[in-house]
């Protein structure tokens, strides 16, 4: 019996390592001012995210440092006050196009290289229906046909940006993160996987004025992009976090001084492949701002499955929500012992999955 289970974990972790990616909705941005950007999903049904009030007339260059650890074409930042696309590295630079609301506070992105979307921060495509870092993205022309988006071919009047979100349904539901030195961030899979990933090179104790926190609740993913996973720890309209950080990224030259004197980031390092930034799960393909409370998607699952949670433990005692922390505070989670990221979802979990060829119904289906 044993065999036969360890046979089956095995090939549940193999399974989980080979992507199979399902489109759940596209969004599509026109690029016309006055047109509304729309989430579509696979069956035709359309929701309205908000009015196209600006287009991108130029690119930035160089734009914030993770942006060159994205693939060209792909959503190299998804958080609740700004979305980043990467159009090429150059020179181990990133250039970037941005989509904005409205009112936001994004310092790593211009008006002039943005799509503005008269919807509020934190909510619709920079909430609900935001991507994932790592989703495609290209032009659609009038006449249907896809293009390259690139630098020197922006959307034009007439053409509109379109970015497919995906759920892969062999990825993690769940990543656990042990706070202190040498600690495991294991991740796991359904229905029954777990594999270690990373390895804590550097725990956190504090909190930190990240300013786009403020339009994400407590407890709640408010940005993810090759370099950062960044937590909400306050109430909205206050400002307060904690980041998740790849070792690499430790290095990057804006890092290093703070990281001497402050201690507001855990800093990981992949045990699955040779660089941690940019990687799936952590730094791509699975992790997104979410759902605000009271935004609805398409169905039960897609609503509650969407909305960011993230809970830790104090002491090793019981899985909780993260007491409220504004501002800088170098020592407010000293006693954070695990952190525990659940990945967003939109159908019923461990309803239906599959190993290998064989499909694993839940007991109400037999």
């Amino acid at each position: 019996m044993k065999k036969i289970f360890a046979a089956l974990l095995a090939l549940a972790l193999s399974t989980a390592a080979q992507a199979r990616p399902e489109e759940i909705f596209r969004l599509e941005i026109p690029a016309t001012v006055g047109e509304k950007a729309v989430a579509v999903r696979p069956s035709g049904e359309r929701f309205e995210l908000g009015t196209v009030r600006r287009v991108p007339e130029t690119t930035r260059y160089p734009a914030f440092t993770a942006s060159a650890w994205a693939q060209d074409g792909t959503v190299s930042a998804a958080a609740v006050n700004a979305i980043h696309i990467t159009l090429s590295v150059e020179k181990e630079k990133g250039r970037i196009i941005s989509l904005l609301p409205a009112h936001t506070i994004a310092p790593a992105a211009g008006a002039s290289s943005a799509f503005i979307v008269d919807c509020a921060a934190g909510t619709k495509l920079f909430g609900a229906w935001s991507p994932l870092t790592g989703s495609r993205a290209r032009v659609r022309r009038a006449d249907g046909s896809l293009r390259t988006l690139t630098k020197d071919a922006l959307p034009q009047p007439g053409e509109t940006l379109v970015i497919w979100v995906t759920e892969d349904p062999d990825g993690p539901y769940m990543i656990d993160i042990e706070n202190k030195a040498g600690g495991n961030v294991t991740a796991y899979y359904s229905p029954f996987g777990q594999r270690v990933i990373a390895r804590v090179e550097r725990p956190f104790s504090g909190c930190g004025g990240f300013s786009g926190s403020k339009f994400q609740r407590r407890s709640a993913l408010r940005a993810n992009h090759p370099g950062v996973i960044c937590i909400s720890t306050c109430e909205l309209g206050r400002v307060g976090g904690f980041q998740i950080i790849p070792y690499e990224h430790s290095f990057s030259p804006e890092m290093v001084k703070d990281l001497k004197i402050k201690t507001q980031w855990i800093v990981v390092r992949s045990l699955i492949t040779e660089t941690t930034n940019g990687q799936p799960p952590l730094f791509s393909d699975f992790l997104t701002p979410g759902a605000q409370v009271r935004e609805k998607l398409w169905d039960f699952w897609s609503t509650y499955g969407r909305r960011s949670l993230v809970m830790c433990r104090i002491d090793g005692g019981e899985w909780q929500r993260f007491e409220n922390a504004e501002g800088r505070d170098d020592h407010v989670y000293d006693h954070v012992t695990h952190i525990r990221l659940y990945v967003p979802f939109t159908k019923e979990p461990f309803g239906k999955t599959t190993i290998g060829d064989y499909p694993i119904k839940s007991r109400r289906q037999r």
